[in-house]
């Protein structure tokens, strides 16, 4: 399935809800291809009662990465697979998402996961991203971790941020959920940029998820809309 056929789906007349208010912690998976500072931040903010959910599920793309062993150590239940051992992206796709049925996943939230994922329709607004940029720039197939802070700091621009999205079948594609800015300063460097990011990034990935869980997002020709924001 196409990432335009994504947007079909929710190209409608009228506002269309994709998901209802949860009476339960908001069962998620999350999806790593590296160190877990993603992991590090829901269970933070579970852990603070900030964040009613469970982390039901832990996928890491590829063996030796630094989030396997945090996964384990927080007690997750923590599986490893490959994209190498699969011949299609659907296949790999496939069993993924297979795993996430059978723990009753409600919510896919991707963190650092490098693979390209093509989603099932039952899943469709059932993945959330986020990219250490505002999209649409800086953003892309390549577009990952430091790059995009060296990106960033080379092009001189004044300001960056993070962007919350549903994730389609493209790379930093999908509707925009949220964003968060941050200045760029002239003696910023892209480390002490990647830094301000991610405090912007801990604070928007778990308010997207719970914007989700209480049943407050909508998708209306391709755009994401927040009951109330306009109150």
């Amino acid at each position: 399935m196409s990432g335009a056929r994504f947007f079909f789906e929710f190209n409608l007349s009228m506002t269309h809800p994709i998901s209802t208010a949860l009476d339960r912690p908001i069962r998620l998976a999350v999806f790593i291809s590296g160190g877990g500072t993603t992991l590090d931040n829901f269970v933070n903010h579970i852990r603070q009662g900030k964040l009613d959910a469970e982390i039901s599920l832990v996928i890491a793309s590829r063996e030796g990465c630094a989030g396997i062993e945090k996964s384990k150590n927080y007690g997750f239940v923590t599986e490893v697979v490959r994209r190498k051992d699969f011949e299609t992206v659907e296949e790999f796709s496939d069993a993924l998402f297979d795993r996430c049925r059978e723990h009753r996943i409600d919510l896919v939230v991707l963190g650092g996961f490098l693979s390209l994922l093509k989603i099932p329709k039952d899943f469709l607004a059932r993945v959330m991203n986020i990219h250490p940029s505002l999209i649409p720039a800086f953003c892309g197939k390549g577009y990952y971790g430091g790059r995009v802070h060296l990106a960033v700091f080379d092009r001189g621009v004044k300001v960056t941020g993070c962007t919350v999205h549903f994730a389609d079948n493209k790379y930093d594609h999908g509707p925009i959920i949220l964003q968060r800015t941050v200045p760029v300063y002239g003696d910023d460097t892209p480390e002490s940029i990647a830094q301000k990011v991610f405090a912007q990034e801990c604070i928007a990935y778990p308010e997207a998820v719970r914007l989700y869980a209480q049943g407050k997002l909508s998708i209306q020709e391709g755009r994401v809309w927040i009951a109330g924001e306009s109150d």
